[in-house]
């Protein structure tokens, strides 16, 4: 009973949101098809501002990656990792994640068919996963969509927030979930 209650208002949810917003434009005097297409039109230019930002990242993502840097700073890192109980094999994903969201999820991805998704080091990754930033990934769109080029203590915060979560999800699960 409660699962097909939930199902329905999952159903209606977003439909419910775009009727009423409709209807609060219709109400304030909106010209709600004319407001619809500006909008579209604003997004396409934003698009267009941003696409130059996400092929370089993506482009050093890449190069990161096929130049063996990644493997080589993981191998480096591990003794700090080992300090904290992360995994080394969660290296990798630790030090994608704040670079790319499809770029970690394809390195969660490997871990979980690896390890398994109820294994120690999958329950790390996921929760990795969730609870960290894509900070390079923000700060190069975001930032270059509206044309700011000092980016002053967002980094350095952004990047000590991914590695909070780290921490956090390792001690979460040695604390609270480990066997």
């Amino acid at each position: 009973m409660l699962i097909n209650v939930v199902q329905f208002l999952s159903s209606i949810t977003i439909p419910s949101i775009i009727v009423g917003i409709c209807i609060f434009g219709y109400l304030r005097g909106v010209k709600i098809y004319d407001a619809f297409i500006e909008g579209a039109r604003e997004g396409l230019m934003a698009a267009v501002r941003i696409l130059p930002f996400l092929i370089a990242m993506f482009l050093g993502i890449g190069v990161f990656r096929a130049s063996g840097a990644m493997d080589l700073l993981a191998r480096l890192l591990s003794p700090v990792a080992s300090l904290i109980r992360l995994p080394p094999e969660l290296l990798p994903l630790a030090l994608v994640r704040p670079l790319s969201a499809s770029g970690s999820l394809e390195v969660l991805t490997d871990i979980i068919k690896t390890h398994g998704p109820d294994s120690g080091i999958g329950t790390i990754a996921c929760m990795i996963q969730s609870g960290c930033e894509t900070t390079f990934y923000v700060l190069t769109i975001y930032f270059g969509a509206v044309g700011i080029r000092r980016i002053r203590h967002t980094l350095w915060l952004g990047l000590a927030a991914d590695l909070m979560a780290i921490i956090g999800s390792v001690i979460l699960y040695h604390s609270l979930l480990a066997p």
